[in-house]
């Protein structure tokens, strides 16, 4: 018998916000993509954004997709804010800040100088099942023009995700053996 798969993040606890990021690259054209929203502490979204990477590796995109999401953040004046990947490649990276010699030494980098801010910012990881809003908005970043784009909160395929995440449903992994 399976486990069932793990439900998503609960939202935040009342004065912080969670950002939830995804980062995708399509193995045949290497197109790579990030998105990511911002939700309060009811869950509700307050911004989403989906981004056309060009071409770059995974945890590229996993990075750029949380640095666009933090930087979204602070534009936005939250101070107090839960991040949460589904890679756990690239929270090592953030937590760790790797070095310029590091593959992704400038995007962490990035990241490192976001997190310094005077702000309070808890990093972690958040199994792919529970992440799947982000992964819609990741996915959605293939079909866009370069450039990072914000994704309208009211759009009806955005909702349905976002009402699976409040319902706490979520979509078993499927692994072939």
């Amino acid at each position: 018998m399976e486990a069932p798969p793990p439900p998503p993040p609960p939202p935040p606890p009342e004065g912080w916000v969670q950002i939830q990021t995804n980062g995708s690259v399509l193995s045949l054209s290497g197109s790579a993509a990030a998105g990511g929203l911002i939700r309060d502490c009811l869950g509700r979204c307050l911004v989403a954004f989906a981004g056309n990477l060009g071409t770059c590796s995974i945890t590229a995109a996993e990075l750029k997709g949380a640095v666009v999401g933090l930087q979204m953040a602070w534009d936005r004046g939250h101070r107090k804010v839960q991040l949460k990947l589904d890679s756990a490649t690239a929270v090592a990276i953030i937590k760790n800040c790797a070095d310029d010699e590091h593959r992704h030494g400038l995007l962490a980098q990035h990241a490192f100088n976001l997190l310094s801010r005077d702000w309070d910012v808890v990093v972690s990881h958040v199994y792919r099942e529970g992440n799947r809003t982000a992964d819609y908005l990741a996915s959605l970043g293939h079909s866009l023009p370069f450039g990072t784009h914000h994704v309208d909160v009211c759009s009806p395929d955005l909702c349905r995700w976002l009402d699976y995440d409040v319902m706490g449903i979520s979509q078993p992994r499927l692994i072939n053996t």
